[in-house]
């Protein structure tokens, strides 16, 4: 019996031991990403920044982080304010827009419907349409569109995202939604050009799908997706709700634009629930990346089936990396599903590899996703997680001199229409390519630049007659510009 007890003791002391030691390791890892933020081109010798510092170099207020590591959220986080005004601290619980990554959860919804063979991903979605039907024209060119098309955007569907609307304004049906008419503010749904030509993103396409899932189920489309995929993985605080019922109305998270001032209203109502209208946290969306990390294995079958889970990350008619739902990265050996989300006043993304169960989600409350790069790119580099970091470190040299500097400046033709302007101003050389904010310019060679939050470089020579040409590297690849007199 001795021996019984001092072997039971053993085991105990044992597995409190290893308990202490994942606990002590979270916490060093925390720390290491909280103060390991730097940009997509680091500067040879430049120390990491800290996330609270970065919160507020980009005025964010509120900012959350999940990590998955072996198929487990080893842990989640809040910095910040989900409410500034009101210092309502964000917590692992509070909940942002998702955006677009609401267009992930729509495709589990709709490949359940197909798994219970209420609907065929390849037939002409005119056959399940009651309520409205799609108006082919000659630009669809007498080819049909089908579900496997609005999800993987090759439907040649226009109109690629939404505004929202403010609380309190009258909001439209999605059939209204789809003619365009009033009170909704976006244009009617159409062909642009005929279906599986190529992919083009369209937030148009995939409320043709919301339409087609409510005609199919009867049932509201927000209450279907409760049952038939958030509750299904256990995103319990998670909801497509517009507006959110007033049960999730403390748990809401204020937007702010890129000055850091509150967007009028607080938030936007998304009627076009499919594409915009999820409303979640990092800890619910974990939940969605290893459920489906699971059932890609065939580890579990509770969400989808493996056969559906291979379906949903398996690139559709295209060489692009766009499947159904989601976005497909191939970074060197690793493949990992992904896709960001922006709506007023918030930003997200999310990545699941599809092989070992690792990942990492990131949402905030302003219009940086710059900073949610920055964060990913901290968490893939203390996990180590296989290919997801890729460092691009440059050796910044000193600025050339004033006078070289202004030769460089004017406007060059990038493409039919877009233009780069290059200025000079108070000290510091900037790129401003068109319909953007201007970006400083960083010298690695007396005719060379980089940019910091974007792999472009940029290469000035002189002609033979001392004009002056631009070359842009954009992610390696060479594009050759045109002075514009």
């Amino acid at each position: 019996m001795n021996t019984f007890f001092k072997l039971f003791a053993l085991i105990l002391l044992l597995l409190t031991t290893l308990t202490g030691y994942a606990q002590n390791n979270t916490k060093e890892n925390i720390a290491k990403v909280e103060n390991g933020l730097f940009a997509p081109v680091q500067i040879e010798g430049e120390k990491n920044w800290n996330i609270l510092d970065r919160m507020a170099f980009y005025k964010t207020p509120g900012l959350s982080i999940a990590v998955i590591q072996n198929y487990r959220l080893v842990w989640a986080k809040g910095y910040g304010f989900a409410n500034d005004s009101s210092k309502t601290p964000v917590t692992t619980q509070t909940l942002f827009q998702a955006g677009s990554i609401s267009k992930s959860l729509n495709a589990v919804g709709v490949l359940k419907l197909a798994e219970e063979k209420k609907i065929d991903l390849y037939t002409d979605i005119n056959t399940y349409l009651k309520n409205w039907k799609f108006p082919y024209d000659s630009l669809s060119k007498g080819k049909k569109i089908t579900m496997a098309n609005l999800l993987s955007h090759t439907g040649g569907i226009n109109l690629q995202g939404f505004g929202g609307y403010l609380p309190g304004k009258p909001l439209p049906t999605i059939v209204q939604v789809l003619n365009g008419e009033k009170p909704a503010n976006s244009p009617r749904i159409r062909s642009a050009f005929e279906p599986g030509l190529r992919p083009e993103y369209s937030g148009g396409g995939v409320i043709i799908s919301q339409q087609i899932v409510m005609d199919i189920t009867g049932q509201d489309y927000a209450d279907y997706m409760e049952k038939a995929a958030l509750k299904q993985l256990g995103m319990n605080n998670s909801t497509f709700s517009q507006p959110p019922a007033a049960v999730y109305e403390g748990k809401l998270a204020t937007g702010y634009n890129i000055v850091g001032n509150p967007i009028p209203g607080k938030y936007r109502i998304f009627p076009e629930q499919a594409a915009a209208g999820l409303w979640t946290n990092p800890t619910d969306l974990a939940k969605f990346v290893i459920g489906m990390q699971l059932a890609y294995e065939g580890k579990s079958v509770k969400v989808l089936t493996q056969q559906s889970a291979r379906l949903m990350f398996t690139s559709y008619q295209n060489k692009m990396g766009i499947a159904l739902g989601v976005f497909i990265n191939v970074l060197d050996s690793t493949k990992y599903f992904t896709h960001p989300g922006s709506t007023v006043g918030f930003q997200s993304i999310y990545y699941g590899s599809l092989r070992g169960g690792n990942g990492v989600v990131v949402m905030l409350n302003s219009g940086s996703q710059q900073l949610a790069t920055e964060v990913v790119n901290s968490v893939a580099k203390v996990y180590e997680f296989k290919d997801l970091y890729h460092p691009n470190i440059k050796k910044r040299i000193s600025t050339p001199a004033a006078d070289v500097l202004q030769t460089y400046t004017g406007q060059f033709q990038l493409a039919p229409n877009r233009v780069l302007t290059i200025l000079f101003e108070e000290g510091h050389f900037y790129v401003r390519m068109q319909g953007e904010t201007k970006r400083e310019l960083f010298a690695e060679a007396p005719n060379k630049f980089f940019l910091r939050d974007l792999p472009y470089e940029l290469e000035f020579a002189k002609d033979t007659d001392g004009s002056v040409n631009l070359v842009l590297y954009a992610d390696g690849q060479k594009v050759q510009t045109k002075r514009v007199k």
